[in-house]
């Protein structure tokens, strides 16, 4: 019930958030743009690498009408000064519920495709975990846990701005695999500010990866590890996360995180 009517309240609410009749519009093709991504491909990436890019998922006009909505406090539950918890240099908010009718559809939408890959995953890990086919069925497991805080958030980084490797998991339920979207244009918007993703095996040294994803492109990665394919069977590689220092312009970014947060 509680779920139920979170969705509702969105549905009734569809015209508060994102006005704009080209956003209304935009948002309608969501669905179908998630429905023709070449999901064998992308299942194949991310089973061979833990991430996998999306390639404009969001028009320009989106991605103008989110950075546009940053300033609104009444979009938002929390926001953190990343300075004040040594988490980097740049500021973070988190939405609240209902969430803006747009990021909604995409985490509704993507969220059944993903959870195949991460099944996949536990089951190879010998990991007694199954996720639900649909995300309201994630969410009302977060909601047993007392988890109850929208993690939706968006980013916003300035010159000297970066984040320090970190894992996103909120809570005993999480989901292993988010999403990001990005809001800019690297090289034009600002210079710098790669996405990091660092792999750590067991016994090795950690591998960097880094990343320059195009203004609406979605990145799709691990949120804290994957399996890889030893002589053995499936180990687990640890995974985290982080953005590099931004050296001119302004960076935002749209985290899309399926579980929910403790606080």
């Amino acid at each position: 019930m509680f779920l139920q009517t979170i969705y509702d309240f969105n549905k009734t609410r569809e015209t508060r958030f994102f006005f704009r009749p080209l956003i209304v519009r935009s948002m309608q093709k969501i669905t179908q743009l998630v429905e023709n991504i070449n999901w064998e491909n992308l299942t194949e990436e991310m089973h061979n690498k833990g991430f996998a890019i999306i390639p404009d998922l969001l028009t320009n006009a989106q991605c103008e009408a989110l950075k546009s909505e940053y300033p609104k406090p009444d979009l938002y539950r929390k926001t953190v000064v990343m300075e004040r918890y040594r988490f980097g240099l740049g500021e973070y908010k988190y939405f609240k519920y209902p969430l803006p009718t747009l990021i909604q559809n995409i985490r509704a939408a993507i969220y059944p495709k993903l959870a195949s890959i991460a099944n996949t995953w536990f089951s190879v890990l010998n990991i007694d975990k199954v996720f639900p086919a649909h995300h309201q069925e994630l969410l009302q497991q977060c909601l047993e846990n007392n988890q109850l805080k929208a993690t939706v958030l968006m980013l916003k980084y300035g010159k000297g701005g970066y984040n320090t490797l970190h894992q996103d998991l909120y809570g005993d339920v999480y989901f292993p695999i988010q999403t990001v979207l990005f809001l800019n244009e690297p090289d034009k918007d600002f210079t710098g500010g790669e996405f990091v993703l660092t792999q750590q095996t067991p016994r090795a040294q950690s591998k960097a990866i880094v990343l320059q994803p195009k203004k609406g492109d979605m990145l799709v990665f691990a949120t804290n590890f994957r399996p890889v394919k030893g002589t053995k069977g499936y180990y687990r590689v640890n995974m985290k996360h982080g953005v590099s220092e931004i050296h001119s312009g302004e960076r935002h970014t749209l985290g899309i995180i399926f579980h929910d947060a403790l606080s």
